[in-house]
């Protein structure tokens, strides 16, 4: 069998693998938000269907596709149906340069755990993300309603006052790393030398900023039930909405990835390869160490939904442009003058 054959079998298995994964990951990551939510209100959640309830995530899936597809009158039908698509697709395909462990050898055959290895990693992270929010707006603008058009608006504003304060963040990394390749900085974390513990300004605005990307609470302006009856998607239904869905859980997996993997050590497990545990076995505990740093931040990212009120709009604007631009430079100058003074 050619090698090139081989190559593209084995990067098309790679795909299914993590895109499995990484939906169910998103599946259950409702289920989890459900339960913690319960918990920190001290109610009980979703507990009927399956023990503990852990087959809710299926029914609703279900009862989404056999709900009825609604589409206003005056809409513009073609955007419409296709903005859902344009925000889920742009959030899965963010994960395929996440590096989820180093190397596992199978079948005599060196894999490379990580599904394209570019050279230009951290750039095609930060251009998914920026062409996601052309879901929201598009959705806004195509649904013909005041209520989904000024969701779609704040969240373009909402885009432009982070995304400027989370490039800087990851400047500083780059600078520290001196590559944009995101297996050459996962590497340099070698033991405790995480960035998190380089940069923790740094880390701070990236992780507001993620916040801020994924449209979660504090930050979920261009949803805002309160004011704009459900924002951006209030004229979607059945599976339409529910990519809308699915498409901000999978963006808080990405969001939790690209995280652990910028300033968390990614798969690094301080002095893993000092245990003398075979090859195989170091490359599972790889893999195990990355997810579980993952699912602390998802965590972490549901904690704050449900402990932090929701800015106003003019608290937002603030916070982006005169509090989370200029501590990104700070963090940015710092890193500077650190990286020349130490070469």
């Amino acid at each position: 069998m050619p090698e090139w054959l081989i190559n593209l079998i084995i990067t098309c298995v790679k795909i299914a693998v993590v895109e499995i994964v990484l939906l169910t990951g998103v599946a259950y990551s409702v289920y989890a938000e459900r339960r913690i939510s319960a918990f920190i209100q001290n109610r009980i959640g979703p507990n009927r269907v399956g023990p503990a309830g852990l087959l809710q995530p299926i029914v609703d899936i279900i009862k989404l596709l056999f709900k009825e597809d609604i589409v206003p009158e005056n809409a513009n039908k073609f955007i419409h149906s296709l903005a859902p698509g344009i925000s889920l697709v742009v959030a899965l395909s963010t994960f395929a340069v996440i590096p989820f462990g180093d190397k596992i050898i199978l079948f005599g055959r060196e894999i490379k755990l990580q599904i394209a290895d570019v050279n230009i990693g951290v750039l095609y992270i930060l251009a998914l993300l920026s062409v996601g929010v052309y879901g929201i707006t598009l959705s806004g603008w195509s649904s013909n309603s005041k209520y989904s058009l000024l969701g779609g608006l704040r969240s373009s504003a909402q885009m432009i006052s982070y995304e400027l304060a989370m490039g800087i963040s990851v400047i500083a990394v780059i600078l520290i790393n001196g590559s944009f390749r995101l297996d050459v900085i996962v590497a340099n974390q070698f033991g405790w030398k995480w960035n998190i513990l380089l940069m923790p300004l740094g880390f701070i605005t990236f992780l507001v900023s993620a916040f801020a990307e994924t449209n979660r609470t504090p930050f979920d302006l261009p949803e805002a039930e309160q004011e704009l009856v459900g924002g951006y998607h209030t004229e979607y239904s059945s599976m339409k909405f529910a990519m809308f869905f699915l498409a901000e859980y999978a963006n808080v997996i990405v969001a939790s990835s690209v995280i652990t993997t910028l300033y968390l050590g990614g798969w690094q497990f301080p002095y893993l390869q000092n245990f003398g545990l075979p090859d195989f076995w170091v490359s599972i505990l790889q893999v195990l160490t990355f997810s579980i740093k993952v699912v602390c931040m998802v965590v972490f990212f549901i904690w704050i939904r449900w402990t932090i009120p929701r800015f106003r709009y003019d608290q937002l604007m603030n916070l982006g442009w005169k509090i989370m631009l200029p501590l990104a430079l700070i963090n940015l100058v710092i890193t500077a003058t650190w990286a020349m003074l130490t070469k």
